[in-house]
């Protein structure tokens, strides 16, 4: 019996034959290696009572191509990958963030330093109570009542 190689060797043209007729001009190494392994399983699962191998491999191996074409067509429709230019017109989050800051810190003028850190913390850097006591090294209740008064404080204010 040969090896694979050399019967790989063998069918090389066929292969390549198929990706031709096949019109695959895209990832020509991919479908040559699903070629491969068609006609592998071609050789593990062909019967010689039933014919000649040569049309078993050749339509076993195109179906094979035409399977991973379907698979690979399907993924590129599924999954878009928008071009450089798209990301060029995008506008970047990050440069709104300065104003809401300002505007934010606007309605904490009567608060404290640490309720205003609260408050920055919660709105902006969405950061919740366990975090900022873990974050300024202090106890979550001293959090919760920064929080709490600062609530309170904006809430008088702004009726």
């Amino acid at each position: 019996m040969e090896s694979f190689e050399q019967f790989a060797k063998q069918y090389e043209p066929m292969i390549h034959k198929i990706i031709r007729a096949l019109h695959i001009y895209k990832n020509q190494d991919q479908f040559y290696q699903t070629g491969l392994i068609g006609l592998w399983e071609a050789k593990d699962l062909f019967d010689k009572r039933k014919g000649n191998f040569t049309n078993y491999a050749y339509t076993y191996i195109k179906g094979k191509i035409l399977t991973e074409m379907f698979r690979e067509n399907k993924r590129n429709d599924r999954y878009i990958v928008p071009k450089e230019e798209y990301w060029e017109t995008i506008e970047d989050s990050e440069s709104q963030q300065p104003l809401e800051a300002e505007l934010l810190l606007s309605y904490c003028q009567n608060l404290t330093e640490k309720e205003t850190k609260w408050v920055v913390a919660a709105c902006l850097d969405d950061i919740s109570v366990r975090q900022l006591a873990e974050k300024e090294k202090v106890t979550l209740s001293a959090v919760k009542q920064w929080r709490s008064s600062a609530l309170r404080k904006l809430r008088g204010s702004l009726h």
